[in-house]
C-alpha cells in the first residue's frame, strides 16, 4: 500500500521519531500503525544494545520538590554528548522521570525503571529516546530526601545538583539559606556533614598521609601522633560542611551562618550529584 505524508506525520506525532524512520517503519508494517510503533521500539532496543559499552558522561540533573518543601527527589539522567543533553526531548523526558520518581516513590533506580510513564515503563521510554537520538541514555542516580525543609540547588548548566535537609526551621522561610548552603556544597564538595560522619577509611588515610609528611619533615617521633591529630582537625575544618568557612562570608562557618539566620537552624543531611 502507498504510505502518505499524512500517515508519516501521524506516526511522527504519536512517537516523536524522525520522518524517515517513521516512513520506513510504516512501509515495513504495510501501513499498520501498531506494528510500525513496535518496529520503532525494536529499533530503539537495537540502538540501546549497540551503545551499551559507550560512556555516558554528559546529561542533566532534574529535581522535584513537594509544595511544602518537606520532600524532594533528584535524578541524574546521563547521555553521551552535551548536544543531546540540551535536546528538548531529553529535557522533557528527564523531568517526566523526575515526576514519576517523586509520585511513585520507588526504592531505587531499578524500581524506578519499572514504573509506568505514558503507558510504557520508564526503561521503555528511555529506550524509545535512544532509538531517536542514537545515544546511550541512562538514569545514573536517584536520591529521595525528607525533612523539616528540603531545599534543592541546581548549579548553572544543570550538571550538578544538591539537596539539603534542614532542621530547626521554627516556621522561618529558610529557602535562601538552604540555597546558600547548596551552593557551598556544590562549590566546596565537602566529604561529610561533620567529623562524626567522615568514613573511617578516609580518616585512616588522612592520618597515614599526615604521619608520613611529619616524619619526612624530621619532626621528633614522640610528636608525630599529636601533630597528625592537629592535621586531622584541619582536614575536618576544610572538608566537613558545618566546619567549612561560609563562601559568602569567610568570617563564619556554615554552622554559624545557619544559626545566624534562625537560632538552631542546622543541616541534617545533604546529597551532591554531579554529571560526568
Amino acid at each position: 500500500m502507498a504510505i502518505t505524508a499524512q500517515d508519516v506525520n501521524k506516526l511522527r506525532t504519536m512517537t516523536g521519531a524522525g520522518m524517515m524512520d517513521c516512513k520506513k517503519a510504516l512501509t515495513e508494517a504495510e501501513g499498520d500503525f501498531e506494528k510500525a510503533i513496535e518496529i520503532l521500539r525494536k529499533k530503539g532496543q537495537k540502538v540501546s544494545a549497540s551503545r551499551s559499552d559507550k560512556d555516558a558522561k554528559e546529561g542533566s540533573v532534574f529535581i522535584k520538590t513537594s509544595d511544602d518543601n518537606k520532600e524532594a527527589i533528584l535524578i541524574a539522567l546521563n547521555c553521551e554528548t552535551d548536544f543531546v543533553a540540551k535536546n528538548e526531548a531529553f529535557q522533557t523526558l528527564g523531568q517526566a522521570i523526575a515526576d514519576v520518581a517523586f509520585s511513585k516513590k520507588p526504592a531505587n533506580v531499578d524500581a524506578l525503571m519499572a514504573e509506568k510513564l505514558d503507558g510504557l515503563t520508564v526503561q521503555e521510554k528511555i529506550t524509545e529516546l535512544v532509538g531517536k537520538i542514537g545515544e546511550k541514555v541512562e538514569v545514573s542516580e536517584f536520591v529521595r530526601m525528607k525533612g523539616e525543609a528540603v531545599i534543592p540547588y541546581i548549579h548553572a548548566g544543570a550538571k550538578l545538583g544538591v539537596l539539603v535537609s534542614l532542621k530547626g526551621v521554627n516556621g522561618a522561610d529558610v529557602t535562601e539559606a538552604g540555597k546558600d548552603v547548596g551552593m557551598q556544597i556544590a562549590a566546596m564538595n565537602p566529604v561529610a556533614l561533620d567529623e562524626t560522619s567522615v568514613d573511617k577509611s578516609v580518616i585512616e588515610k588522612e592520618l597515614e598521609i599526615a604521619k608520613a609528611q611529619i616524619i619526612a619533615e624530621g619532626k621528633p617521633e614522640n610528636m608525630v601522633e599529636k601533630i597528625a591529630e592537629g592535621k586531622l582537625k584541619r582536614f575536618y575544618k576544610d572538608n566537613t560542611l558545618v566546619h567549612q568557612a561560609f563562601v559568602k562570608d569567610n568570617s563564619k562557618t556554615v554552622a554559624q551562618y545557619l544559626d545566624s539566620v534562625t537560632k538552631g537552624l542546622a543541616v541534617v543531611e545533604f546529597k551532591r550529584v554531579s554529571i560526568g
